[in-house]
């Protein structure tokens, strides 16, 4: 397994971050960060969880592949169910997160847990808090809503929490914080703790968005609201980083498998963007510029200049749509948006900085979407935040030729 030579690369990236610094960020029209309020939990679902008496032979199949046998499918799972594609995409990738990466348990459902805790997800904290009792974290649930700075935190475990925090707040990791996980860890392990909270994180906000309610559980096992809201991390350092924190594996082909190839379980287990490209009703439908929208509305949001190059050219291929490629970034608000567009960049707006979508931009999406429409179009947008923490914490570099994120547009006259 490839160890990180951390010291020098971040000692060369903190230059140039001392350099760019905050002021590549400002003037930026980008929606409010995430963090700056607690995420609204939605009180009944948008889609119902699938009774089991409608199930047929592919969903048994899937219960049986991904639910323990003696246990009782929950909601989040049933929900799911409404796409059974997507349970292959979505809980294939779980598994590989919460049981199966290079990190001990009790790392994993810290890191879970605290991203459940920033987006507001019941859900997925109930649903975790069995495993990490049994990881030896019971007494330490509230400490991991408080946050890093709570006391009693080891230190190394505390920095895991801050990485967790300024990925979800800033889609970014700076420099101390990453120097500090990566002195201890070697490349899978930075990898998977990175892909930890990026995967919780597209959970977090599909189940929020879709209305999943959280399964009956004991009072001591519910996700703490009383401890105050609070996600205090500092500025993003840079933009986009100017060299890699990870060097890609030698050869040809882009940066981002060649990356990820560095661990061979981790690269084998992703498979999130499959679904969203080559499965998902929005291609099968003709809706590919619909697709390319959300993707790329939240690679602006989250400044992954990677995602942002694939999806304007080779991977997504937005330019030769046609799509507006400079009014993406300077949003719904724009002059020239059908009605309908301007609700799907609103849509990825309100995913990212609230973790949930709004009612009236999920009714008015409805209007023309069905029921496996929505789900796919939630998806797209969690996914593709997924796909922005991890490029930008492991400084995936554009690849050559590739389009950079575009020079900052001034905000239309109001």
């Amino acid at each position: 397994m490839r160890s990180l030579n951390l010291l020098k690369i971040c000692s060369l990236i903190g230059a140039s971050a001392v350099v760019l610094g905050q002021a590549g960020l400002s003037g930026q029209p980008l929606p409010e960060r995430p963090g700056a309020s607690r995420p609204v939990q939605l009180s009944k679902p948008r889609v119902e969880p699938l009774p089991e008496a409608q199930w047929t032979d592919e969903h048994k199949k899937r219960a049986a592949q991904f639910v323990p046998a003696a246990a009782r499918p929950g909601n989040s799972f049933r929900t799911l169910l409404n796409a059974p594609e997507l349970v292959d995409h979505t809980m294939s990738f779980y598994r590989y997160v919460s049981q199966d990466s290079s990190l001990p348990p009790r790392i994993r459902e810290l890191l879970m847990l605290r991203t459940a805790w920033l987006h507001g997800s019941d859900v997925i904290w109930r649903e975790r808090v069995p495993s990490a009792r049994k990881a030896g974290l019971g007494n330490e649930l509230r400490r991991i809503a408080e946050g890093p700075s709570a006391a009693g935190w080891d230190p190394f475990e505390a920095n895991l929490l801050r990485m967790a925090d300024q990925l979800f707040r800033n889609s970014f990791v700076n420099d101390d914080v990453y120097r500090v996980m990566a002195s201890r860890y070697n490349t899978c392990n930075v990898m998977d703790a990175g892909m930890t909270v990026a995967d919780i994180a597209s959970l977090a906000l599909l189940y929020n968005t879709l209305g999943v309610q959280p399964d009956e559980a004991p009072a001591a096992d519910r996700m703490p609201t009383d401890i105050a809201y609070k996600v205090d991390v500092p500025a993003r350092e840079v933009v986009t980083l100017s060299i890699p924190r990870v060097e890609p594996m030698p050869g040809t082909g882009a940066n981002n498998p060649r990356t990820f190839g560095l661990c061979a379980e981790l690269a084998k287990a992703r498979n999130g963007s499959t679904y969203v490209n080559s499965v998902s009703m929005l291609g099968k439908t003709g809706r590919e510029r619909d697709r390319e929208l959300l993707i790329l509305r939240m690679g602006w949001n989250s400044q992954s200049e990677y995602e942002w190059s694939e999806h304007v050219g080779r991977v997504g291929g937005a330019r030769k749509m046609g799509l507006p490629i400079e009014r993406i970034t300077i949003g719904p608000n724009a002059p020239g948006w059908d009605p309908f567009e301007a609700n799907l960049l609103r849509f990825a707006d309100e995913l990212y900085r609230d973790s949930v979508v709004s009612d009236r931009t999920w009714n008015a999406l409805s209007q023309r979407y069905d029921k496996r429409l929505m789900i796919d179009a939630t998806i797209t947008a969690a996914n593709y935040r997924m796909i922005s923490m991890a490029l930008n914490i492991l400084g995936v570099q554009v690849n050559p030729g590739e389009e950079k994120l575009p020079a900052v547009p001034a905000a239309p006259a109001q």
